[in-house]
């Protein structure tokens, strides 16, 4: 647990973590390795950034959005591109990332968040890990 600097507030330390399935392999990992290597570690650090500062800071400088139910989103932007990955609140503070996707506009377009919905039913049910 980390103090918060300003309201002295002790804070659990996040933790992203991503969706894999049963052989090991991750959506999330493969959008990551055809990213352009600017655009991988762009959206690397907007994680890192996520789980140093925290949900409230993120939600407040646009790193991170709740988009449906449990389903929220990270964001970086390289250029004309957003990339985002999609996740969950697993439990305490980890969260899960389902996938990624790139997109040039600021809209999540709905098949995107019933996908983020389908894995994350499948982590619950057991299905992948």
């Amino acid at each position: 647990m980390l103090p918060d600097s300003e309201s002295g507030i002790i804070m659990k330390e996040l933790v992203f973590d991503w969706i894999k399935r049963p052989d090991g392999t991750s959506e999330f990992m493969e959008y990551m390795a055809a990213l352009p290597i600017k655009d991988r570690a762009k959206l690397y650090s907007a994680i890192n950034r996520v789980e140093e500062h925290g949900l409230e800071e993120a939600k407040r400088m646009k790193w991170a959005k709740k988009l449906s139910g449990n389903i929220s989103e990270l964001r970086s932007i390289q250029g004309s591109d957003i990339q985002r990955a999609l996740y969950f609140h697993e439990v305490g503070s980890r969260y899960l990332i389902t996938h990624g996707f790139t997109k040039k506009t600021d809209k999540v377009p709905a098949r995107e968040i019933e996908h983020a919905k389908r894995l994350r039913d499948e982590y619950l049910r057991g299905d992948v890990k």
